[in-house]
């Protein structure tokens, strides 16, 4: 996930909540009874407790459960309320909320940074009557990257990850200002663009609308569905063109995958769809925008294979700042057990950050140090990440996060 666009946070973190709450043993006791005995001196009766008849086991600390990539738009999932935890094991998970929003929030800074070089370079090109160096940034690749921005501010945006939307936000932001230089040099036709325009627009003005509580259901309903519809008709096509002229320049992949996508959608609100096939249909957005991301390191490498020499051409620089984004992030996604939201940031991470710097490294690109530098930061943050939500849930092992993370608890 990456914003170049860059995919995923600045205020005080969401409520914590968890609707998977489980019964608590002792529920199964009636109430206490205690008969008075007549005819007896209350200095000496007996207090005599009623109790039903049950198996008893002691109530275990309760762990966070696997938020399923199709229920995934829930808030955070804890409750505070929850008896299940002791006072020490809740206020050493607040903390940790708390730590993680603020990492999150921390992303903003490299991410801002990793736009800006291309904004300034087209705006002197601009400004120099240069309209040619423009044609070199693909239009199609950046609305590929400005749509998985804004498929993941909505499920952010539904999910109540504030400092996730901020990210987000300043992807489809910078990702625009970046389109709006093309169409001024006529590298994007000025069709696309004002259809752009007005998608980028009401996408905006629908998530924040909805982020809170303004705006009607219906309407965001449709939102999904659009969303939900581009992504999964993009994503296709996105893979098939990255390995042109190998593969037959076609738009047949995008098509079916169109039509794929707008029966699956259609069935799902009309409601012949059974319940699991309608939450995989609505979680699809996340996902494919998650996969575009994912899918922009492996046409990197593929590049990175066909032309090494180009491999100069990367910016080292650029390579730590998506790694370093990333990574600030991989810390909430852990806490929140959004198991999309972690894969996005770890491939981001180690597959485009660190996957690029070890191409420049071995190509001679970067120094040994720099390199080195670079990869003892990031696996150190990863542990960090993994050791402190361990000691926050109360784990025995840094792995059982990544245990509940994927398969429960």
């Amino acid at each position: 996930m990456t914003v170049a666009p860059v995919a995923v946070h600045g205020g005080a973190p969401p409520p914590l909540h968890n609707p998977s709450t489980k019964h608590n043993p002792l529920h199964h006791f009636s109430p206490i009874s205690i008969p008075l005995l007549k005819n007896r001196s209350t200095r000496f009766h007996k207090l005599c407790v009623k109790v039903k008849p049950t198996h008893l086991s002691l109530p275990k600390r309760r762990r966070v459960g696997l938020v399923s990539s199709l229920d995934s738009d829930i808030p955070n999932p804890l409750d505070p309320h929850d008896n299940g935890h002791n006072e020490i094991s809740k206020k050493s998970i607040e903390q940790w909320d708390s730590l993680t929003a603020k990492f999150a929030g921390a992303a903003n800074l490299p991410f801002l940074l990793l736009q800006l070089p291309q904004i300034v370079l087209n705006a002197r090109n601009l400004m120099a009557g240069n309209n040619a160096a423009l044609f070199a940034v693909p239009w199609l690749g950046m609305f590929t990257g400005l749509l998985g921005n804004l498929s993941l501010l909505s499920y952010f945006a539904k999910k109540g990850e504030t400092e996730a939307m901020v990210v987000q936000t300043l992807g489809v932001i910078s990702t625009y200002a970046v389109i709006t230089q093309l169409a001024m040099a006529g590298s994007m036709p000025v069709p696309q663009f004002t259809a752009t325009s007005v998608v980028v627009a009401c996408g905006l003005l629908i998530n924040f609308l909805n982020f809170f509580k303004l705006l009607n259901q219906s309407i965001w309903n449709f939102w999904e569905d659009f969303i939900t519809i581009a992504g999964l008709s993009a994503l296709p096509q996105v893979m098939w063109s990255t390995f042109v002229p190998y593969v037959p320049n076609s738009i047949l992949p995008g098509i079916i995958s169109f039509v794929i996508a707008v029966v699956s959608v259609v069935m799902a609100r009309i409601g012949k769809l059974p319940e699991k096939g309608t939450k995989f249909v609505r979680s699809l957005s996340g996902w494919t925008a998650t996969l575009l991301f994912m899918w922009m390191p492996v046409a990197q490498m593929w590049t990175n294979f066909l032309n090494p020499d180009n491999i100069r051409g990367l910016s080292a620089i650029s390579m730590l700042l998506a790694m370093t984004g990333n990574g600030l992030l991989i810390p909430r996604a852990l806490f929140v057990k959004d198991l999309m939201w972690f894969t996005g940031s770890c491939w981001a991470s180690f597959f485009y950050g660190w996957g690029n710097l070890i191409c420049m490294y071995l190509c001679a690109s970067i120094s040994k140090e720099f390199f080195l530098a670079a990869t003892v930061g990031l696996f150190l943050w990863t542990g960090y990440a993994l050791w402190s939500d361990s000691k926050a849930y109360g784990h025995g092992s840094p792995l059982t996060s990544l245990k509940v993370l994927i398969f429960g608890s």
